[in-house]
């Protein structure tokens, strides 16, 4: 992502509505995504990351073809929250209302991951990064948290990574945002 404050995204939600979109390209939704695909810290089938890519502008109309306006789109959150950094209030959440958005610090064995349970061993802070929890299990008696990353499906455990749970490994535990949508 390059920047940003999870906390200020689920905000955004709940003020200003999302409208629907799809996967660049994809001309699925409202607006689909207007920046392509890239490989993040790995060889893959898409090209490397290049320069960071400025935050195209807001246009407040859908997509050529799209036949619902853009207003009539919009969907709202109707409230967004932290949650306490606590193992049982993580997995709660995450029962009850979903997936959690998670901001931890990377350092530099975290982009060869490839599988198992990660825990940072060795290398130099690489700065932060935002997530997804899905779930938690244990690995040959190790707890684990189950996170999708966005860089991509040629990344880690094709796309996924396990994270050591309960210990706040990297700050995981301690930065986590979640919401819920009007309806």
């Amino acid at each position: 992502c390059n920047g940003g404050f999870p906390g200020s995204a689920w905000e955004y939600w709940v003020d200003k509505g999302l409208v629907t979109g799809g996967l660049y390209n994809s001309h699925v939704g409202c607006q689909p995504y207007t920046i392509a695909s890239c490989e993040h810290h790995t060889k893959g089938k898409l090209p490397p990351c290049g320069d960071i890519v400025d935050t195209p502008q807001c246009v407040h109309m859908c997509e050529k073809g799209y036949n619902v306006s853009y207003r009539a789109d919009k969907y709202f959150g109707k409230k967004s929250y932290s949650i306490d950094e606590q193992e049982d209030q993580i997995k709660t959440e995450i029962s009850t209302n979903g997936p959690v958005e998670a901001a931890f610090t990377v350092y530099a064995d975290f982009v060869t991951y490839k599988s198992g349970v990660y825990r940072h061993v060795t290398g130099e802070e690489m700065g932060g990064h935002a997530v997804r929890i899905l779930g938690w299990g244990t690995e040959s008696g190790t707890p684990y948290w189950l996170v999708a990353n966005s860089w991509n499906t040629d990344w880690g455990d094709k796309g996924y990574f396990k994270i050591l749970r309960g210990s706040d490994e990297c700050g995981i535990e301690s930065s986590i945002v979640a919401g819920l949508p009007k309806v």
